[in-house]
């Protein structure tokens, strides 16, 4: 600064002084500019050494850094990394891609999903596996980049990732060589909570939708998903870029990961986004015929889907699950206005696009395509999951395998297959705040009962459902008495109903008929 700028900022008080000697550096021209932008991405990760932690963005194939990962699997020395991840994509487009290459030699992820690479690795025991609730996961990524070592949880209380009986590893025979650790738990008010720990990178690999040099990232609808998570928690952040923007391009309040987070920027190379499940909108009522099937299967699932629809309550927040609960809206009265969640990072999920109308950037938790209603909003994953654990979310309408007669639920695993809890257990958390309802057929495909007196299949929660839809009937469920049928279906007897039922059940006095 010149004598005569030093001699003015003399004279003025502190805070004046304070702006002069902004403006004074911020023009200083031998100045050197930050520039975080690297020529490719093959360039910005020649540090990256085997045996790190690499948290990736995505959900699905929707956000995820795939010129990262094509620039990772061209560099085969780099082995035996720990991948955080939501999933691993499908088994050849993201993380899936690594897997195969055998690169990776851990995963903690919420769901294997269809990823038969992942599964196989896993089940063999040639990877490891940190099954992880997915709101927990986004939780311990949050926490991590925050400089909070562990949290306490209600997901997965009284489940075997609490208790630590789920496998990480197996050995090639099938046994379990290695089981996870079990949580400590606490109680506040008289309900308990799961000790879950922080997770930290050592690399991250983010998809944004622009960043410029400084490292400001902007995301795009509901590509956000892990991305921001994961990018505010690395001692590495790299970000892969569809556009790579002057600085101030961004309005600041678009800036999704400020540039403080950000260590590299990269052009993305990736020409045409992926999505691993394209979904249409159709005519009317053709739509839901199509996913309740034909037949006598059809005629039970619809009887369960329009009880369902009657589970709204006008001005309702509600979360659905894949399947026969995501058909409920197209039956509820027109005069009911619902908003529907999705964890991914949606408030305000619209109907299905028309054919051509398709956006990779708007995904639901199914990983199917969607629009937005008017008034939606979107944001992250940790967001998304903050929402659901606090009840903020009045009704979550999910399917399952088993429910007990305590209101015990099994939904995520069977024996010999793995796909992942994904979100369903943090869903389940806080019955006290958000209604949890199941649809489900009345039996299994083998004519076996699926309420019984208690869950032979893992548990996604404990005395959770409030309430059982099946194509036979309607129970209640109070969490210390059990079952209580309060309505039954036309032409079905109460006779009927027990001889399917292996759990004792009251019969309402009132009992009405399910309409």
């Amino acid at each position: 600064m010149s004598l005569a700028n030093t001699a003015m900022a003399r004279s003025f008080p502190r805070s004046h002084k304070h702006l002069l000697l902004l403006r004074s550096f911020s023009s200083t021209p031998h100045r050197r500019e930050i520039n975080k932008i690297y020529p490719s991405a093959s360039a910005a990760i020649h540090d990256l050494k085997p045996h790190s932690t690499l948290l990736a963005g995505g959900f699905g194939l929707s956000g995820v850094p795939t010129t990262l990962i094509s620039a990772l699997e061209s560099s085969p020395h780099i082995t035996h990394l720990t991948a955080v991840s939501n999933n691993a994509g499908t088994d050849t487009h993201g993380l899936g891609r690594l897997l195969a290459s055998g690169q990776i030699t851990k995963m903690i992820a919420s769901y294997v999903g269809e990823n038969k690479t992942f599964e196989r690795l896993y089940l063999s025991g040639r990877i490891a596996l940190e099954l992880t609730p997915q709101g927990t996961l986004a939780e311990r990524c949050r926490a991590g980049g925050a400089g909070i070592p562990a949290f306490y949880t209600p997901a997965a209380l009284g489940t075997v990732v609490q208790s630590g009986e789920l496998p990480v590893r197996y050995n090639a025979d099938g046994s379990v060589a290695e089981y996870g650790a079990a949580r400590e738990v606490r109680e506040w008010g008289g309900r308990g909570y799961v000790l879950e720990e922080a997770i930290r990178g050592d690399w991250a690999f983010v998809k944004a939708w622009r960043a410029d040099r400084l490292g400001n990232c902007q995301f795009r609808l509901a590509a956000n998903n892990f991305n921001g998570v994961m990018g505010r928690n690395a001692r590495v952040t790299v970000v892969e870029a569809e556009e790579v923007v002057e600085v101030g391009a961004i309005e600041p309040a678009a800036v999704h990961l400020p540039g403080i987070y950000v260590q590299r920027v990269v052009q993305c190379e990736e020409r045409v986004k992926g999505i691993e499940k394209y979904t249409f909108a159709r005519e009317p009522g053709e739509e839901v015929q199509a996913t309740l099937g034909t037949g006598e299967a059809a005629g039970r699932r619809e009887r369960i889907v329009r009880r369902a629809a009657k589970e709204f309550k006008n001005g309702m927040y509600a979360n659905l699950g894949i399947g026969m609960p995501m058909l409920a809206p197209s039956f509820v009265d027109p005069e009911i206005s619902v908003q529907l969640q999705s964890e991914n990072g949606i408030l305000g999920l619209g109907p299905y696009p028309k054919r051509g109308q398709e956006d990779a950037d708007l995904i639901n938790a199914g990983k199917e395509t969607v629009t937005l209603a008017p008034g939606a909003s979107v944001f992250g994953s940790e967001e998304s999951f903050g929402m659901i654990r606090s009840g903020q979310i009045d009704l979550t309408i999910l399917g399952a395998m088993q429910v007990g007669m305590y209101g015990d639920i099994a939904s995520w695993a069977l024996p010999g297959r793995i796909k992942g809890m994904g979100g369903a257990m943090d869903l389940v958390s806080n019955p006290a705040e958000t209604k949890v309802v199941v649809t489900m057929e009345h039996c299994d495909k083998n004519g076996g009962p699926k309420i019984l007196e208690s869950c032979t299949f893992p548990l996604t929660g404990r005395n959770c459902v409030s309430r059982i839809i099946t194509e036979l009937g309607v129970f209640d469920v109070d969490f210390s008495e059990g079952l209580t049928l309060v309505e039954i279906a036309q032409e079905v007897t109460v006779d009927e109903v027990k001889a399917k039922t292996q759990a004792p059940f009251k019969v309402a006095d009132d009992l009405k008929p399910m309409l």
